[in-house]
């Protein structure tokens, strides 16, 4: 088994590459060092991937939520500014109504709706 070791020694420049780097404290250190780092570190490659697609999420959720609230904004000044834009809100969203007035409203059958789109 020896004279097997020493002839593949022997014949095999890769053997002494991977006797001489390889197989040195330093270069064990480190890559166990990295292994660590990457894998099973609290601060590791992958919980800071997870945590920026996370950030990513929220920043989305953010972009959505100000548009919105600039939207709103928007329609309340223009609300607030016109009186006729604040009784055609109420009438519609509120069913308010003047004296002497009947509100109607109309239920749309989905089922009758459902077989015509069948049909």
């Amino acid at each position: 088994m020896k004279e097997l070791i020493k002839d593949i020694q022997k014949k095999s420049p890769s053997w002494r590459f991977v006797q001489k780097y390889l197989l040195n404290k330093y270069f064990i250190t480190i890559f166990l060092f990295l292994v660590w780092m990457i894998f099973f570190d609290s601060t590791s490659w992958l919980v800071i991937k997870d945590l920026n697609k996370e950030i990513d999420k929220y920043e989305e959720q953010l972009s959505y939520y100000k548009s919105e609230y600039h939207k709103n904004d928007a329609f309340y000044k223009k609300l607030m500014n016109n009186k006729a834009e604040k009784e055609k809100f109420a009438r519609e969203n509120y069913f308010m109504k003047k004296k002497n007035e009947e509100i109607f409203i109309l239920v749309v059958d989905s089922s009758a709706i459902k077989q015509k789109e069948e049909e």
